[in-house]
């Protein structure tokens, strides 16, 4: 579980309530079920509308990786594969087909199969590269979910406060009341506003952040592969692929994204 997204969820509605609090306002008086209807409701079904069942259908696969990342120990990769251009100096890059095989990254036996087999490099690279694009389009999917969501919570939100205000200016018999029917009807643009910021948009920006990080893993595998290929001296691999290290401390969804044959 990612502790920072869901930490950081509930301390922006602590901070909005916190200050609404400390400025004297009543903590009733922000729980709605019409506004939280209109804007929530509304959203789901703009967002519905916008995109085809088989995209909604990965929406939960969207939110797992939100919340559920997976390490992937870009160190010990390295390790892998300079054991592995080691192996392939003194042995033929044959003797790597059992790491083709069983080696727990996907990406990295994908890569290894190809050249056991004997592949042009620049087919495998090719190959690898489309991999990795459609990786990328992946995430780039489920990211413009929510980004969609982001979009359209706010305008349900002014939606319906002019419903609030409709109603407010039909009754203006009344003047005793109008006050808080105002403060209702604008709850609802806090609440299409608060959800876009706090919730929607910062989640799409967090799953282009997990595909950046994959997708660098997969580059820096893709160098390994073809350095292997190669026949390149180990310790000027291991130098080439500790440039794609960075201190992200090696999260990513690796190995999830790969399709088993």
């Amino acid at each position: 579980m990612d502790l920072t997204t869901i930490i950081g969820i509930i301390a922006g509605i602590a901070a909005l309530i916190g200050g609404f609090l400390w400025e004297g306002g009543d903590a009733g008086g922000l729980l709605q079920g019409a506004a939280a209807l209109i804007v929530f409701g509304g959203t789901a079904a703009a967002v519905a509308i916008s995109f085809p069942a088989s995209r909604l259908k990965r929406l939960p696969q969207a939110i797992r990786t939100v919340l559920v990342p997976v390490r992937s120990d870009n160190e010990q990769l390295i390790e892998d594969v300079v054991n592995m251009s080691m192996h392939a100096r003194r042995a033929g890059v044959l003797a790597l087909e059992p790491q083709a095989v069983s080696h727990e990254n996907a990406f990295l036996r994908e890569g290894l199969q190809q050249v056991v087999d004997g592949t042009d490099r620049d087919v495998i690279r090719q190959i690898l590269e489309l991999e990795m694009a459609k990786v990328e389009q992946e995430y780039e999917q489920h990211a413009k979910i929510f980004d969609s969501a982001g979009g359209y919570a706010p305008t349900m939100g002014i939606i319906g406060t002019v419903m609030g205000l409709i109603q407010v200016l039909g009754s203006l018999s009344e003047p005793t009341g109008l006050g808080s029917s105002i403060a209702v009807a604008f709850t609802a643009t806090l609440y299409g506003v608060a959800s876009a910021n706090l919730i929607f948009l910062p989640l799409a920006s967090k799953i282009r952040a997990r595909s950046e990080l994959e997708t660098l893993t997969m580059e820096m595998l893709l160098e390994g592969i073809l350095s292997i290929q190669n026949g390149e001296n180990p310790q000027l691999v291991r130098r080439k692929l500790e440039t794609f290290l960075t201190d992200t401390d090696g999260y990513s969804d690796n190995e999830p994204r790969m399709r088993e044959e």
